[in-house]
């Protein structure tokens, strides 16, 4: 019998021979394993509702804000201030990379602060 190993034995030091064991195939999830990136541009205000779409649907998305902010501050304040709530609603992460470019990205991921960076040489 396979399981004889389980039944009580005066022999303290049992040996368990490979055969009483069953290997099982491991299934490997059958998810989208792609991660995708985008980059968006806001020249308007109502183009914020695009780049927050893309975060919503687990994009990392870089954004490009020196149209808006060379047009409008006030709408590029108020842009920047949708996708944090965004970002925060998903769990996720927001930086900006210079004056010009913002990137943000769902929860499975976060951003790597300069100062975080490790020295590997």
């Amino acid at each position: 019998m396979a399981l004889d190993f389980l039944k009580k034995s005066d022999n303290k030091e049992q040996d368990i021979v490979e055969d009483d064991f069953v290997e099982l195939d491991a299934q490997m999830h059958e998810g989208e394993d792609e991660i995708v990136i985008r980059a968006v541009t806001l020249e308007e205000f109502a183009d914020v509702e695009n780049a927050q779409d893309h975060l919503r649907d687990d994009h990392i998305v870089w954004i490009n804000i020196a149209p808006l902010k060379n047009h409008n501050m006030a709408d590029l304040k108020r842009a920047v201030k949708r996708l944090k709530k965004t970002v925060k609603n998903i769990n996720g992460d927001m930086a900006g990379v210079d004056e010009n470019w913002i990137v943000a990205c769902p929860g499975y991921a976060t951003i790597a602060r300069s100062d975080e960076v490790e020295d590997t040489a």
